[in-house]
């Protein structure tokens, strides 16, 4: 099954419902999207489990995005005015991939740089 992708909306409402259940209200509004996107992902995540550092170092090594996270996450550099560095300390990304991402997507996607 090629693009077969978990279930994300499935897998928290059974993890909020089973052992969190106090948290239900709080992710409600995420859990009720239509798509979840990796960034609505992480901070659910984060809003269920916390983050430990040893959590986030793996977690962080464990990571993928696909083409349509990446931009996002490029958008969001542009909405918030954010250098290379600042985007990489708020998503836990180091300044090479970021760098790395405007290289790739900056033939494809003009509209997202200067």
């Amino acid at each position: 099954m090629k693009g077969s992708q978990p279930n994300y909306k499935l897998i928290y409402t059974d993890i909020i419902e089973n052992k969190f259940p106090e948290k239900k209200k709080e992710c409600e509004a995420l859990l009720n999207k239509k798509k979840l996107t990796v960034l609505n992902i992480i901070e659910l995540n984060q809003k269920i489990f916390g983050i430990s550092k040893e959590t986030e170092e793996l977690n962080q090594k464990l990571r993928s995005y696909s083409k349509s996270d990446i931009l996002e996450i490029l958008e969001y550099q542009k909405k918030y005015e954010y250098t290379n560095k600042q985007l990489a300390n708020h998503f836990k990304l180091s300044r090479n991939t970021v760098t790395k991402w405007k290289r790739m997507f900056v033939d494809e996607e003009n509209e997202f740089f200067f």
